[in-house]
């Protein structure tokens, strides 16, 4: 994939996890990806994701800043909302919360194999 086509595709995959369509899930993920070090492979890719939603029941991935340069992709994720309960061990409880993400993708065969992830807690630890 070209830059723009990764870039694309990458957009596709936002719109997907806002729709919370898992069964297409497979179509962006990689049967083995592993995230931060650990190996989820798909399902538990799936798992997880399910998990946040529950736990954010207003999540919604918003890009702010998207670089793509194939095989891999890096992106600003901002998040606005209310995790229902505890969020990265702070007591947010259904208060709401602004936060961004810095994630690192990495693509093979049009799909991701490997995420790396760092969370802006101080952000959140700051609103609270």
């Amino acid at each position: 994939m070209t830059a723009a086509e990764l870039a694309n595709h990458y957009r596709a995959y936002i719109v997907c996890l806002n729709a919370q369509a898992w069964p297409a899930l497979g179509d962006f993920v990689h049967d083995d990806v592993v995230h931060n070090g650990r190996h989820l492979g798909l399902a538990g890719y799936r798992d997880m994701l399910i998990a946040n939603f529950a736990d954010i029941p207003d999540l919604r991935f918003n890009i702010g800043l998207l670089l793509s340069d194939p095989p891999r992709v890096a992106c600003r994720l901002d998040f606005d909302c209310t995790p229902s309960a505890e969020f990265l061990g702070l007591p947010v409880n259904g208060r709401r919360v602004t936060f961004a993400e810095n994630v690192f993708y990495e693509f093979r065969d049009g799909r991701i194999v490997q995420v790396w992830s760092v969370i802006d807690k101080t952000a959140i630890e700051t609103q609270l």
